[in-house]
């Protein structure tokens, strides 16, 4: 048998979650760099999982087929494709800068708080989170999916409430009532979608007799499995509601802003460049594959609700005055982009939003991680507190500025290809759609230029006129992602070969061709 290598990706982060765990309470640094160890081990599988797929080859690559649960046709199915691949690496890339920005947050408050932060469970809670995305992104089978899918909540439910941010303008006992409510609201609303598409998993299972996505879609395709009309909508509609509030789409978004306004700055980007792209990433595996005539009966509606979240998500980062609600409302519109490339039905549109799930996972990794940075040193979140950084801290001003172009899709940045294709994809088939979500641009530009004077330019405010720069361990966890930036807005190659074989397959499930050009270009 082969080594099982999509099965030791996730398995590796899980043993090092109970090892961190299980580390002496006194031994706080020896559980951070066991935890550190343990993700770049894993980046290292993840490098190779990336080497060892071809874009050329087969759909899903690496598989592994085990019988678990017989009685119910439940099998423990692994297999990546492009769009998967991608995917696991971006997960194991980030997860090194998550822990290493986040080295002292779980350390013991200060002397005389009665609440102690055990700093072992914060790295094991990450180190679980990293297993449970990644198992999420290789599964083939929709119960496995669904149960990791599912237990992932459970992690990152503690991660909010547990070791929320320090800084809080009304206090200690003020903060951690926002922590609770932000962790409660986060678990009831991912709740609930997860059980409507319980209910539509079982469905499933009525339907085809078996959870096996593979054999599903062969059935679907060579039309020895029929599902009624009605049925595969209201199928579609549970996986698709799921989906929706974890990407999270208006109008099911608002547990994130709460969500990664009171979490740690690590633990916000584990939010929403990590775990929020399970539900992109399940909407191209499963709605489009399992019920790709409900897929397209649902677009108009489903592309109307992302246009929303586009200029909703874009207009409220504008009016905002604290700096992770801003990042947060930032990445609803992105994630808006996301979700109309994937329903724009274009070849486009879909490798335009398979690169922004990548291209995004960085860009708000850089910013939200700089905030951080900056908030840590400042001790606020609200914009008006700061003032005059560039003078006393050039180079975080300067990282600041980068994530903060990246995030506006600036031409020479990552997230400007994958939003420029999301849009062509987009207009080639729905042209109205396409040019009213420009206007998303334009408010990026505003939210993230505004942002950048308040709190770097003018006069030096004397809160922060003695700030320090960035440190070594922050410009460890800073630069890798700014060269990320840079390289992939100018080549980004590399993922997008990964990717389209994938997406052109995606195309062949629903039965989708790219609309032809209406001018024929001249011979």
């Amino acid at each position: 048998m082969s080594f099982p290598l999509l099965t030791a990706t996730a398995v590796l982060p899980a043993v090092g979650a109970i090892a961190t765990a299980a580390v002496p309470a006194a031994r706080r640094t020896a559980a951070k760099w066991l935890a550190l160890l343990v993700s770049l081990a894993t980046l290292a599988l993840a490098i190779v999982v990336l080497v060892r797929f071809d874009p050329d080859g087969d759909r899903y690559q690496l598989t592994e087929s085990h019988a678990w649960i017989k009685a119910f046709g439940v099998r423990y199915e692994l297999g990546v494709d492009g769009i998967a691949v991608a995917l696991v690496a971006l997960t194991a890339l980030l997860i090194p800068f998550i822990i290493l920005a986040g080295w002292h947050d779980a350390d013991p408050l200060e002397t005389g708080s009665r609440r102690w932060r055990p700093t072992q469970g914060f790295f094991a809670l990450i180190l679980a989170v990293e297993a449970m995305v990644i198992i999420s992104f290789e599964s083939t089978d929709v119960f496995v999916f669904y149960i990791f899918f599912e237990a992932m909540l459970i992690p990152m439910y503690f991660l909010i409430g547990g070791f929320g941010d320090r800084a809080h303008e009304h206090g200690e006992k003020a903060a951690a009532t926002q922590r609770s409510y932000a962790a409660v609201k986060f678990l009831l609303y991912n709740l609930v979608g997860g059980l409507i598409m319980l209910a539509a998993v079982i469905g499933v299972y009525v339907v085809a007799g078996n959870f096996s996505l593979q054999e599903i879609a062969q059935a679907r395709a060579d039309g020895s499995l029929h599902m009624a009309t009605s049925t595969e909508r209201w199928l579609f509609l549970g996986f698709f509601f799921a989906f929706a509030v974890k990407a999270p789409l208006w109008p099911l978004h608002t547990w994130l802003p709460n969500a990664m306004g009171e979490a740690t700055a690590p633990v916000a980007v584990l939010i929403t460049a990590v775990v929020d792209k399970v539900g992109t990433f399940a909407m191209l595996r499963f709605c489009l594959q399992l019920f790709p005539e409900a897929s397209k009966w649902a677009t108009p509606v489903i592309l109307v609700l992302a246009l929303i979240s586009i200029i909703y998500g874009a207009l409220l980062a504008v009016g905002q005055r604290d700096i992770k609600r801003l990042v947060a409302y930032a990445s609803i519109s992105h994630f808006g982009f996301i979700i109309m490339g994937i329903f724009a039905m274009t070849s486009q549109g879909q490798s335009g939003a398979t690169l922004y799930m990548v291209n995004h996972g960085i860009s708000t990794a850089a910013l939200m991680l700089v905030a951080g940075f900056l908030i840590s040193r400042r001790g606020s979140r609200l914009i008006a507190d700061y003032g005059g950084v560039q003078k006393v801290a050039p180079v975080l001003a300067g990282t600041f500025l980068i994530g903060g172009l990246a995030t506006l899709s600036l031409p020479g940045l990552a997230p400007f290809v994958s939003e420029f294709l999301v849009l062509v994809g987009t207009f080639t088939r729905y042209p109205a759609i396409g040019i009213i979500a420009t206007f998303g641009i334009v408010l990026a530009a505003l939210y993230t230029l505004v942002l950048y004077q308040r709190t770097m330019t003018g006069p030096v405010k004397a809160e922060v006129a003695k700030m320090p720069d960035l440190r070594v361990r922050e410009l460890v966890v800073v630069a890798p992602l700014v060269v990320l930036l840079i390289f992939l807005g100018v080549y980004p190659k590399p993922v997008t070969d990964i990717v389209n074989p994938a997406v052109r397959q995606t195309m062949s499930d629903v039965h989708q061709t790219d609309p032809k050009p209406e001018v024929e270009a001249a011979k």
